[in-house]
């Protein structure tokens, strides 16, 4: 589970648009949906796009199976997340709280979906969950 900026700050940043749940209990949940899952998880948050490049890019030697990101704000501008995650072995899903095509025009577009094989926005909290859950069927399913 890799957040990119300002994610950190959830619970406490615009509240009226992210809701309350901090970024720690969001993970918190996402450990105990794993623990019923059977998988490891690993969370990370970071508020530099190199940072972020980096884990994908090491997410092979970790012996990582999927990648779960919010990009956050990179979402609309970064080619570089782009391309580590095209480039990447593991298969990715998007994740967002909000629904970023019903709020403003310039969130509508993701430079990161194209490189993820599912997008899960606009369940709050909810949507890491649903993601993390659609990427382990998808993991588990037969080839």
């Amino acid at each position: 589970m890799l957040s990119g900026p300002n994610l950190d700050r959830l619970g406490r940043r615009q509240p009226e648009v992210y809701g309350t749940t901090t970024l720690a209990q969001i993970h918190e949940r996402l450990s105990a949906a794993a623990r019923e899952l059977g998988v490891q998880l690993i969370c990370r948050q970071s508020n530099h796009e190199g940072q972020l490049i980096d884990w994908i890019n090491s997410a092979d030697d970790d012996g990582v199976s999927g990648i779960v990101i919010n990009p956050g704000a990179l979402t609309h501008t970064s080619y570089a997340l782009y391309d580590s995650l095209a480039g990447a072995a593991q298969p990715a899903v998007e994740v967002h709280l909000t629904n970023p095509e019903a709020r403003e025009p310039f969130r509508h577009k993701s430079c990161v979906a194209p490189a993820c094989v599912g997008r899960v926005c606009g369940f709050g909290a909810d949507s890491y969950l649903l993601a993390l859950r659609g990427l382990v069927d998808r993991l588990r399913a037969p080839r």
